[in-house]
């Protein structure tokens, strides 16, 4: 018997779907049999400007999970740069595969993807890729950033991103406490690679207690022996009694299994798509009286970065000017969270389209 499918569920299960259903422009699947490169690229919204977000490269266990990372990334940098003021669109490309794969002809191939998209999407660096292989890339296109500095770029944008994830931390512990402190604070950081890492020795230096927890062994020794970070298992970490979750690893760790386990006030880290179903996940962490940090928001510093250094002149001091508006920004969707009662994610993405639609009475997609 052969089954016949609604519109609905062809929707619910196709590609076309997800697009329609996300809201996105386009979706470029890319495929290079010499180099072995298997990458997508996705294009959210260019209202306010060319796309631009990081590449990722990881090693998904299905082509359908890639496409759902890329995706739900993209539209994510979209809220990101409308929030931030900056004057770019949503996008994100994903790599699959093993990083170990990485060479000067896999990284130029795609470059070379980039650029036959004429500048609709401009990339930079993100997990498991490093401002190094921005350089190959840019052999092949002038639409990327993250380069290092000794080429003109704004280098690691890591440094940045987690000064103003801190920012949104202490935002959120001023709504939460009354004082924006985070000395005494128990604050659990799940993921110390470059962004966890520079955010560890913030806490540390504001002598919160810190707790932190990787899946690379070495790396949790490393910042533990250099911060005085206590290392807990990853297994545990939904379990401690702490103050502030801190998720800087890959996304979706608030989800069905976690979010009753979570003994916390607080949730803001650097990590993106925190929560595995915004509508349901952010209202039950609302129900549940734990404030949410916009991840899209807090995470902005370097997107910021790259940013400033897209538009010419990188100067580091007005970058992190700049990221030190992610304070206020953070206390407004909070504020606004509270008098709307609705879900702070929610919240920051109404922020978000207003800039967007206001925005689209003047200008059209990029």
């Amino acid at each position: 018997m052969v089954e016949i499918k609604t519109e609905e569920k062809v929707r619910e299960g196709s590609i076309y779907g997800q697009i329609t259903s996300l809201g996105h422009e386009q979706l470029v699947i890319c495929y290079d049999e010499p180099t072995g490169l298997k990458a997508l690229i996705g294009i959210h919204n260019t209202v306010l400007g060319p796309a631009l977000g990081g590449t990722r490269m990881w090693n998904y266990a299905s082509e359908a999970e890639a496409i759902t990372d890329v995706l739900r990334l993209s539209r994510g940098m979209t809220f990101k740069a409308a929030i931030s003021g900056l004057n770019l669109g949503g996008g994100k490309a994903v790599i699959i595969g093993d990083p170990k794969l990485k060479n000067e002809a896999f990284l130029r191939r795609f470059g070379r993807f980039i650029n036959s998209l004429g500048g609709r999407y401009i990339t930079a660096e993100d997990v498991n890729m490093k401002t190094s292989d921005m350089e190959y890339i840019a052999m092949e296109t002038k639409y990327v950033t993250g380069l290092p500095e000794v080429k003109g770029g704004g280098g690691d944008p890591s440094p940045v991103t987690a000064y103003g994830t801190y920012l949104g931390m202490k935002a959120a512990a001023k709504k939460v406490y009354g004082s924006d402190s985070l000395e005494g604070k128990k604050i659990a950081v799940q993921g110390i690679g470059q962004v966890g890492k520079y955010l560890v020795e913030y806490l540390v230096k504001e002598n919160a207690t810190v707790y932190i927890t990787d899946i690379f062994e070495d790396k949790l020794q490393k910042v533990a022996k250099e911060t005085g970070a206590t290392v807990v298992d990853a297994n545990v970490v939904y379990d401690l009694e702490m103050d502030i979750y801190a998720p800087c690893a890959l996304g979706a760790t608030v989800n069905d299994q976690t979010i009753d386990r979570l003994k916390c006030k607080i949730i803001a880290g650097a990590a993106n798509n925190q929560l595995q179903d915004e509508q349901k996940h952010g209202k039950i962490l609302m129900e549940k009286g734990i404030t949410y940090a916009p991840d899209f928001l807090i995470n902005a510093g370097g997107l910021i970065n790259v940013y400033n250094e897209y538009i010419g002149g990188y100067n580091r001091e007005l970058t992190y000017r700049h990221a030190e508006k992610i304070y206020d920004i953070c206390t407004a969707i909070l504020d606004k969270s509270e008098k709307d009662r609705i879900p702070a994610q929610q919240a920051a993405i109404e922020m978000a389209w207003s800039r967007i639609e206001a925005m689209g009475k003047v200008k059209m997609p990029y």
